[in-house]
């Protein structure tokens, strides 16, 4: 499996081979760092993620407390990837960055509380008004991040 992707301007590309779930933030800083009215994260293991150019980060915490550093284009200003301190071994690459946006397969809507209500979510995805416990995420999700502890 390869799954592809970069930023507007082609000076940063990367290779995922390997892909762990993922799915919609609704949270005030993935809204406000997407200009749109979510994030679209897909999960990948750190070590089968390849990245290529230059990229910067924008660190700023999360409500958990952990720390989110967002990877970004220093020439188009494109979001790449971000990665949580709090989930070590894992990066969050932006489907809106893939080749192939059908690669991406959502598993579940986080911070619905917080979502703006012109932004539809897809009723099929299971949804959570904040950050869901480990328990409460769906098994892919749940499997890929034991392999990290």
């Amino acid at each position: 499996m390869s799954i592809l992707g970069g930023c507007l301007c082609g000076k940063v590309r990367y290779e995922c081979k390997e892909e762990a779930g993922g799915g919609h933030c609704h949270c005030i800083d993935c809204r406000k760092s997407s200009g749109t009215g979510h994030c679209s994260h897909m999960i990948v293991p750190e070590a089968a993620f390849k990245i290529t150019g230059d990229v910067r980060f924008f660190d700023k915490p999360a409500d958990s407390g952990n720390m989110i550093s967002r990877g970004f284009c220093p020439q188009c200003g494109s979001p790449i990837y971000s990665r949580n301190s709090g989930v070590p071994g894992m990066v969050f690459v932006r489907a809106s960055s893939l080749d192939d946006p059908q690669a991406f397969r959502p598993q579940m809507v986080v911070y619905t509380d917080r979502a703006a209500s012109w932004d539809h979510m897809d009723p099929s995805l299971p949804r959570f008004a904040a950050m869901p416990s480990g328990e409460e995420m769906p098994e892919q999700v749940r499997g890929s991040a034991r392999k990290t502890e």
